[in-house]
Order: structure tokens, then C-alpha cells, then sequence
């Protein structure tokens, strides 16, 4: 699969790979991947189903990890430092256990390796499997009408930026003449939301290289009760912790965010 990526910068400095979450894209970490820029060649993929990247039938994190090994070997990049939040956060915890010598050091980013089993994400999935798109006139519309299923603001304008306009009428395929599309593959990610939702990793897998798990203090995903099953996988990882930040401490707490993981990767 030819994964789409942004590169940030820093060409000729250790390459730095990063994942998104779940229902994000190589989008979300344009700023924090600029600022870390000044230190590694920051290149940011979209995963398989999720922004510009090709839309394919199965969404299992073995396919996922696949897919960003293919991408490193296609540009010859052997040995990287890899960085995942949340859903991408567990891909390349995967990747790690099961191929550690691609990895030179890892960032996970508010995921521990654990099930989620999540309300929240079932009504998020809910109200933009409901949207009708062939009525939708912009994505503030969108947001609204998901407010009865999404209670935080800031999820549905979230959810909003998977939302595109769809090509001229005349180059629609089959006819449909909706004014908006999903660039996710939402019916396939729908599906496969309870695999996504599990820990992807075997109970014997591990990986010794050096880890970094960033956390919000804000956030419920990381807790003090997760840190057995994540030195369990990742003996040398080590804990930073984010005040003020939740689930998207490179976007709530950019600058701490990036001071962490810099010092973190530097030598590498």
C-alpha cells in the first residue's frame, strides 16, 4: 500500500516517522512535526482507511504495521526513531515488538497497551454513520447536527475534518449527488472498531530499546495502573507526564510537548 505522508523538514537529520490516531491524519502533527524538524527529518504518514492514504477492505493493526514497514523499505529507511499517538500509538508499538531493529528509539503518546472499550467511541461513530451527506451544506452544519450523539465540542469539529467535498456532479461515481465525502473509509473502520479498540500485542512481546509514553495529566487513557503491562512489554520505558494537557498533548502542550520528546530522542 502506498501510504500518503508530509514531510516536515530537516532532510539529512535521523528520520523521525510518526503515526496518528484513530479517525486523525499526517494533518494533526503538522506544527508539532515542524518544530521537531529543527532536530530530525520528520516525515508523518496517514494510515491505511485515514486521509489520503488508500482505502482497502481490512483495518487490523497486522495490516497497519505491514503498511509502514513496506513504506520504510520503499525509501530504504532501514533504522528510524518512531513515534505513534493513540490507534497509531499501538501500531508502532507492534512494529517495535515485532521488528525491533527498524526501531531506534520509541515515543507512544497517551495509548498504553491495553483494551479501550469506549461509549464515547460508539455514539462518535454513530452520528457520522447517521450524517446525511446529501443534504450536509458545510462542516459547521455537521458539527451541529452530531451534537445530540457528541456531547465535547471539540470532538465533532474533530470528526468535521474528515469531511471533503466531493468532485464536479458530472465525475460522481454511480450518480451520487452528494456535495460531501468522508475521506475516511468509514463503513470499514466501523467494522473493525472493536479490533481497533484491543491491545494489539501478544502477552510475550517486548521490546527492549529505549521507550518515552507521553501522557496528559488530563487525560483518562494512561493511568498509574497501566504501568505494569507497559514495562511488562517496554522494560525501559520511561513516564512524562504533561500538566495541563489530555488526549493530544502535541496540540494542547505543543511546547512542552516537543521539549519532552526532543531531549528524549536527541543523540538518535
Amino acid at each position: 500500500m502506498n501510504l500518503f505522508f508530509r514531510d516536515f523538514g530537516g532532510a539529512g537529520k535521523p528520520p523521525l516517522v510518526v503515526l496518528h490516531g484513530l479517525l486523525g491524519s499526517s494533518r494533526n502533527w503538522q506544527t508539532a512535526g515542524g518544530d521537531l524538524a529543527a532536530s530530525h527529518h520528520v516525515l508523518a504518514l496517514d494510515l491505511r482507511n485515514h486521509g489520503r492514504s488508500p482505502h482497502a477492505d481490512g483495518m487490523s493493526y497486522e495490516a497497519m504495521v505491514g503498511d509502514v514497514l513496506g513504506w520504510l523499505d520503499a525509501r530504504g529507511l532501514e533504522r528510524v526513531a518512531l513515534m505513534g499517538h493513540s490507534m497509531g500509538g499501538k501500531v508502532a508499538m507492534a512494529l517495535a515488538c515485532r521488528h525491533a531493529g527498524r526501531v531506534a528509539r520509541l515515543v507512544v503518546v497517551d495509548i498504553a497497551p491495553k483494551d479501550y472499550l469506549s461509549a464515547a467511541h460508539r455514539a462518535e461513530f454513530a452520528a457520522m454513520n447517521e450524517l446525511d451527506l446529501r443534504s450536509l451544506q458545510s462542516r459547521a452544519e455537521a458539527e451541529m447536527r452530531f451534537e445530540g450523539r457528541v456531547e465535547d465540542w471539540a470532538m465533532r469539529k474533530f470528526l468535521a475534518t474528515n469531511l471533503e467535498r466531493a468532485p464536479a456532479p458530472e465525475t460522481r461515481a454511480g450518480g451520487n449527488d452528494a456535495a460531501w465525502r468522508w475521506m475516511i473509509n468509514l463503513p470499514v473502520i466501523t467494522e473493525a472498531l472493536p479490533e481497533l479498540e484491543r491491545n494489539p500485542l501478544r502477552e510475550e512481546e517486548r521490546f527492549d530499546g529505549d521507550v518515552l509514553v507521553v501522557t496528559g495529566a488530563k487525560s483518562g487513557y494512561v493511568g498509574p495502573g497501566d504501568w505494569a503491562a507497559v514495562t511488562g512489554h517496554f522494560p525501559r520505558a520511561r513516564l512524562e507526564v504533561i500538566a495541563g494537557a489530555g488526549h493530544n498533548p502535541h496540540m494542547e502542550k505543543r511546547p512542552e510537548f516537543v521539549r519532552v520528546v526532543r531531549g528524549f530522542l536527541a543523540g538518535v
